[in-house]
């Protein structure tokens, strides 16, 4: 067997040469290796509801799920999501032709990139951006086009005449996520009407990732662009159960879309994972069906542990962003005399034994987001109490 010479080519596909290792992999393995608290990477640290566990063991044991579900998903659930999208936005969706079932909300968004976007293609994502948008764009070979949120106060907005500007000719697709991972920028009913008229003006797609839907705080209101005049149509919208009902490792998403986006979409996931978590898709369908009173105690919850880690953030002396949803808390090192945000995080956890992410790996501009690291706030109350508690070193 020959060795490969210096000048042969390397490995990795070139679109993907800018990604490496995820920060949220670094960041977990250095939580392990120095036992500090992650509160890097979101996930709880405590199941959801036991009920619904339970219906995935019963699933198992009654044998629904354990072979190849259907390709589009097991109908329960379309249904379940149908009813869903219908009883809390009023917009009505056909199972059978307008609902897939994918891999988490991360495979629903690579399928719907690679569904939708040809090289050439320019595609406008809202920056900081979750890492995987930006790799799948560079997968489907298309042009990623940032529009910055910037810091307003406490909290970070959109510019929509900048949004209006990065619009060109080759812009295919508008990616937008709100509630927005990392800043926990929640968009008004004003700035996505705004963007629904630009889209439908220059006749755009959208694929909007909704997966903090039920996580909005302080009376903010989640609206879905795709109930928008002229939206519906054109908007690829996407949820997920790991987030509302704390199973992330069940990786259980959807995209509801009009029949023409959802066959275009389907057309790439079937090559993707093809099908996925059989038995706990008739979980979720039951978990979707849960009265309104478990997603209110749900956001409650989360809204008591954002209070408690944002109050300890700015006690430490880190300047706080209050979110508006998600259960992320973005910060400004600038206060504690520092601005390098990897430098910051990557010493974290011996300074202070918590874990924490570095904005600006979210950001092609990356001195935009350089100072910025955001805090998790899904873990129980002790734990976040403990960190709290740990952070005050930072302060002297």
């Amino acid at each position: 067997m020959t060795s490969m010479s210096s000048s042969a080519r390397p490995l990795l596909n070139r679109r993907l040469a800018e990604f490496g290792t995820t920060i949220f992999a670094e960041m977990s393995a250095l939580a392990a290796t120095t036992g500090a608290i992650n509160l890097g990477q979101g996930f709880p640290d405590t199941d959801g509801p036991e009920e619904i566990r339970e219906a995935a063991v019963r699933a198992l044991r009654d044998g629904r799920g354990n072979q190849y579900p259907p390709g589009p998903g097991v109908p329960e659930l379309r249904t379940a999501v149908a009813d869903h999208q219908r009883r809390r936005y009023g917009l009505s969706y056909d199972p059978d032709t307008e609902v897939l079932v994918t891999a988490g909300a991360t495979e629903a968004i690579a399928a719907a990139l690679l569904a939708l976007v040809e090289p050439g293609d320019e595609v406008v994502a809202l920056e900081p951006y979750y890492d995987s948008y930006a790799a799948c764009i560079a997968m489907a070979g298309g042009t990623r086009v940032p529009v910055t949120l910037r810091p307003h106060e406490d909290t970070f907005r959109l510019d929509l005449d900048e949004l209006r500007d990065a619009v060109t000719d080759r812009t295919r697709l508008l990616l937008l996520n709100t509630p927005h991972n990392p800043t926990g920028t929640v968009l008004t009913r004003g700035e996505l009407a705004a963007i629904a008229e630009l889209a439908v003006e220059r006749d755009l797609l959208v694929v909007t990732d909704e997966v903090y839907e039920h996580l909005v705080f302080d009376g903010a209101e989640h609206i879905p662009l795709a109930t928008f005049p002229g939206m519906r149509e054109r908007t690829v919208s996407i949820g997920s159960a790991g987030k509302t009902f704390s199973f992330t490792g069940w990786k259980v998403g959807w995209v509801t879309a009009a029949p023409a986006l959802l066959t275009a979409v389907r057309s790439a996931k079937q090559y993707l994972t093809y099908v996925s978590a059989g038995p706990f898709q008739y979980a979720v369908a039951e978990a979707l069906a849960l009265p309104d009173a478990y997603f209110a105690a749900y956001r409650e919850d989360m809204e008591a542990k954002r209070n408690l880690l944002a109050t300890g953030l700015a006690e430490a002396g880190l300047g706080v962003y209050r979110p508006a949803g998600t259960y992320f808390v973005t910060t400004d090192i600038r206060p504690l005399g520092e601005s390098d945000g990897i430098a910051f995080c990557r010493s974290l956890p011996e300074r202070a034994g918590v874990v924490a992410v570095p904005n600006a790996v979210f950001y092609d501009h990356r001195e935009a987001g350089a100072p910025f690291v955001r805090f998790a706030f899904c873990k129980r109350i002790p734990v976040l109490q403990e960190a709290v508690q740990r952070l005050k070193a930072l302060a002297g």
